[in-house]
């Protein structure tokens, strides 16, 4: 036997609402997802490092907008430093990414460097962080 259930309008209008929000909540937006939104948000620098050599020797960057750096190294033991933004990580694990966060607060142009020393040739071990 089957019960009938009487629901006023206005609360199933704000049921359907409910499904609909979640159906979007879930599937996305016409292709807009909210992991969509999350990245718009920050800039991602995929690099590799080995034995002296940073595989982007430039990096171009917004300021004021969050930057993540993905470095992996493919040998040894490197560094990563911009210190005029005080940033700095060990790349130890080869194989291994260090990600590394930080937001530019000023415009120009600023050295990277490795700063754990890697064998000879360490010192030649550098790039550029432009920022506009």
């Amino acid at each position: 036997m089957s019960e009938t259930v009487n629901i006023n309008p206005q609360r199933r209008r704000a049921l359907r609402l409910l499904g609909a929000a979640s159906a979007i909540g879930a599937f996305g937006m016409a292709g807009y997802g909210a992991g969509a939104f999350a990245q718009a948000e920050e800039q991602h620098i995929k690099m590799t490092v080995k034995r002296f050599e940073y595989s982007q020797s430039e990096i171009h960057v917004k300021k004021g907008i969050p930057v993540v750096v993905e470095i992996v190294s493919l040998d040894v033991p490197h560094g990563f430093s911009v210190p005029d933004f005080k940033v700095r990580a060990e790349v130890v694990m080869p194989g291994k990414p260090t990600f590394i966060r930080f937001t530019p607060d000023k415009a120009g142009e600023f050295l990277y460097v490795c700063d754990v020393f890697c064998g000879s040739g360490h010192e030649a071990l550098e790039g550029s962080l432009f920022v506009t």
